[in-house]
């Protein structure tokens, strides 16, 4: 059985309700942890009680050191603090042979096990972000990825992992400081620094919006997607795309953030996923019909910053898959 974890509060709630049903879509055998950072993400997904899932409150979660240190950091920077050690209650508190963390804004578009058979004898997974030209930020953000990070519980992966936890614990801020950034930068050296550490070799996992613009899109069958190399024409199928940076706002507006999409991945995988989490929603109303994905009060008549930061917009023109892309304007 393949063991996740992952950590998520009302904001992310219909992202992770994506994740896991496409994870539950491609996987047969797995379980999914989740970590429920506030009330009202925890009640809602214990009402859901889906299959394969463990719901697991802070209340359980948090000890002594992390209360400790919760209030020096912001709600992501604690966020980050925590993702060593979500990995290091599952593999104490329920035995786990292995846990990986994925990030709730992942989609699985092929069974991830094929990631797993790469790492052989190894203890430690770890993914590149793959950085294209354009958008690398290596120096600052990491050569490697958290979202989606395996250790084994034995010698070596518990030796990296409460390496990890205790790094974290001390110092997990969102600013680069003394070759630390987050939770992420502490992870450049780790294939020097310790034994048994594997970089994840499969191009399908990892996709994400930074290093999109190398792979072409070849094919769609269903739900599954073929990607090849610009430059090595090397073929490739996708296990999972990271939707980095997708934010609801007031007015039926959706951010994407700053990277340039090529068109033909926003039309076959980004509305698609924004379906997912329409979809999401309507599971979630259900349950609680007060419940809202708006993480931001957007103000057409004062929105000269926003202009600046933001360069790609969608505007929802019915509930379901249909969008266009509109340029901010004054109203």
């Amino acid at each position: 059985m393949l063991n996740f974890c992952t950590l998520f509060d009302s904001n992310y709630l219909t992202r992770g309700i994506a994740m896991f049903k496409s994870l539950q879509f491609q996987c047969d055998d797995f379980h999914l942890y989740i970590f429920a950072f506030d009330d009202i993400a925890c009640n809602i997904l214990k009402k859901l009680n889906y299959v394969n899932v463990t719901v697991i409150s802070l209340n359980e979660f948090e000890d002594e050191e992390l209360l400790s240190i919760k209030s020096t950091r912001t709600k992501a920077e604690y966020c980050w603090t925590c993702t060593p050690s979500t990995i290091l209650y599952v593999i104490n508190h329920f035995k786990a042979e292995s846990c990986t963390y994925i990030d709730s804004d992942l989609y699985f578009y092929s069974n991830p096990k094929v990631l797993f058979d790469e790492m052989v004898n190894n203890s430690i997974m770890i993914t590149e972000h793959r950085f294209t030209k354009i958008n690398d930020r290596a120096k600052i953000a990491g050569i490697y990825c958290v979202q989606f990070i395996t250790f084994k519980n034995d010698s070596n992966g518990l030796e990296v992992l409460n390496w990890w936890r205790n790094a974290c614990n001390e110092w997990c801020y969102n600013r680069y400081e003394d070759g630390k950034f987050g939770d992420q930068k502490y992870l450049d050296d780790w294939t020097t620094r310790f034994r048994g550490v594997h970089v994840m070799n499969h191009l399908g996992g990892g996709l994400a919006p930074w290093n999109i613009q190398q792979y072409k899109l070849i094919e769609k069958k269903e739900n599954r997607l073929f990607f090849k190399t610009k430059k090595e024409n090397c073929k490739f199928e996708a296990i999972f795309y990271h939707f980095h940076y997708v934010r609801y706002y007031q007015k039926g507006l959706i951010d994407i953030g700053w990277v340039k999409i090529p068109n033909k991945i926003m039309k076959n995988i980004y509305i698609q996923y924004i379906k997912e989490i329409e979809d999401a929603l309507t599971i979630v109303k259900k349950v609680d019909k007060e419940f809202s994905t708006i993480l931001f009060k957007f103000n057409f008549a004062n929105h000269k910053g926003l202009r600046e930061k933001v360069k790609f917009i969608f505007k929802i023109v019915t509930r379901f898959n249909l969008f266009k892309k509109e340029k901010l304007r004054n109203k």
